[in-house]
């Protein structure tokens, strides 16, 4: 049986009306960017998106989640947005952004492919490659108005033709500068990981020269606390014996006492 979660507290929350109302919880969008991870290809190799957010409605529904492929689309656009973003960010902020790995799997991933595409060479790679770059542009495009999707498929297949006309005289040109936008890429990627690792490095120094400091101030801590202790017992020890010599002396001064009222009544 299928369970829908809604927003109780919003009870004006529209399921069509965007990734708002009801708020998406951090599991919610977790399946979510699993389901369009496995869909990512083939997002990548047609150009029906319509169809395909259509599906990814249908999953999240039997996941138990009530989203509209309109709300999935503008949920991943805005998820897109913020991970571009936090790509320029430092590494400790970077992080911040709790779904940074797997828009950075899902866009590794798809460098992979296209790397793929590029190093089996021939045209079929080229029109595999100009499918994918389309179909990546319409993810950022509405498809709800048709008038406007017709107009767009038609600048489209113009500027597909003419960058056909274009490219055939500088293939080879067109796909070294695809390797080396893509190599560096990969590098850029490479320096993000590595300048992540070396700050998660110095933050693991760091706790771990303040936890040696934490400790070291505990023992001194603790050694003061004996040493506390052993003064207060010796204290004790020396008021006991003074104690001890004082009642003493009582005593004997009590028995003369008495010895002497003894002797002088008789």
């Amino acid at each position: 049986m299928e369970v829908h979660h809604f927003n109780m507290s919003n009870p004006a929350s529209n399921p069509d009306g965007g990734d708002r109302f009801p708020q998406w919880s951090l599991n919610e969008t977790r399946e979510f960017l699993a389901i369009r991870s496995e869909l990512d290809r083939t997002f990548m190799e047609t150009k029906r998106n319509k169809l395909l957010w259509d599906v990814i409605s249908s999953k999240m529904k039997e996941k138990g989640y009530n989203r509209s492929a309109d709300q999935c689309k503008c949920k991943w656009k805005n998820l897109v947005t913020r991970y571009k973003g936090s790509e320029t960010m430092e590494a400790e902020n970077m992080r911040q952004f709790p779904f940074y790995d797997e828009l950075r799997a899902i866009f590794t991933a798809r460098m992979q492919r296209l790397l793929w595409l590029e190093a089996e060479g021939g045209g079929s790679s080229s029109a595999k490659k100009k499918g994918l770059r389309s179909s990546s542009e319409d993810e950022e495009e509405s498809n709800d108005d048709s008038d406007k999707a017709k107009g767009s498929k038609k600048k489209k297949r113009l500027k597909s033709k003419v960058g056909t006309e274009k490219s055939r005289g500088n293939n080879s040109n067109s796909r070294s500068n695809v390797i080396e936008a893509l190599e560096e890429f990969m590098r850029q990627q490479m320096q993000m990981e590595v300048q992540w690792r070396e700050a998660m490095e110095a933050r693991e120094e760091e706790r771990s020269m303040k936890e040696m400091e934490w400790r070291r101030k505990m023992e001194a801590i603790e050694r003061e606390r004996i040493a506390m202790d052993n003064r207060w017992r010796e204290r004790e020890e020396q008021r006991r014996m003074r104690e001890e010599a004082r009642a003493e002396k009582r005593d004997v001064l009590l028995t003369t006492l008495l010895t002497k009222l003894i002797n002088d009544d008789m």
